[in-house]
């Protein structure tokens, strides 16, 4: 009788631990979405850059002097604008006529938010440490803003002379999150063209 008065409740746990898992999912260390904010600034940026500048003929992109984070993708995007407005892109500078020498100021994320009601106050507790109040929303909106500055001065391979200067040219793209009432919510953004995702989606079935 002892044994199975254990066992019983043995059991019982057995069958709820049972019936619970868990799901890890890796996540990497940016978002899908701060990388087209990025990128998209960089397109823009690149763009322009490349109106400006004009150069036509064997060229050269040297970016030596680029780094951090997603310059890969600028100075590729770059090299494809020059590309699409005349220029012949080089294998190597030996045999380029014109060097387009290849600087960024800026390739990164800035976010800013603003809120009508009350936001989520921390208080301390005695035994669990601290607290949070709820934040009530009467209107918020959360704006993260991609923002690129790219540069570029072109200049002939033997003489060593200006061939063209761009100037700075900037690029802007955006994503804003928005609360009413504390209950409706929605985004805008311009990341993407309106036919880029499925319709219907397949998520929302």
């Amino acid at each position: 009788m002892y044994r199975a008065a254990v066992a019983a409740p043995l059991a019982a746990a057995g069958l709820g631990l049972a019936g619970c898992s868990t799901a890890h999912i890796t996540t990497p260390a940016r978002s899908a979405t701060e990388q087209l904010l990025i990128s998209t600034a960089a397109d823009q940026a690149a763009e322009r850059l490349a109106g400006r500048l004009a150069v036509k003929g064997s060229v050269y992109v040297d970016a030596a002097g680029v780094e951090g984070y997603d310059t890969k993708y600028a100075i590729s995007t770059v090299r494809d604008a020059l590309l699409r407005h005349g220029a012949a892109m080089a294998p190597t500078r030996d045999v380029a006529a014109t060097i387009v020498e290849l600087r960024v100021g800026a390739l990164s994320v800035d976010s800013e938010s603003s809120l009508l009601g009350i936001p989520s106050i921390d208080i301390p507790l005695p035994v669990s440490g601290t607290s949070s109040t709820p934040e009530i929303s009467l209107f918020k909106k959360e704006l993260t803003q991609g923002v690129a500055k790219i540069a570029a001065t072109a200049y002939d391979k033997t003489s060593g002379s200006l061939v063209a200067s761009s100037g700075p040219q900037y690029g802007f793209s955006n994503r804003a999150e928005w609360v009413l009432l504390l209950m409706l919510s929605w985004d805008t953004n311009d990341l993407l063209p309106p036919d880029t995702r499925p319709d219907p989606k397949p998520w929302d079935d």
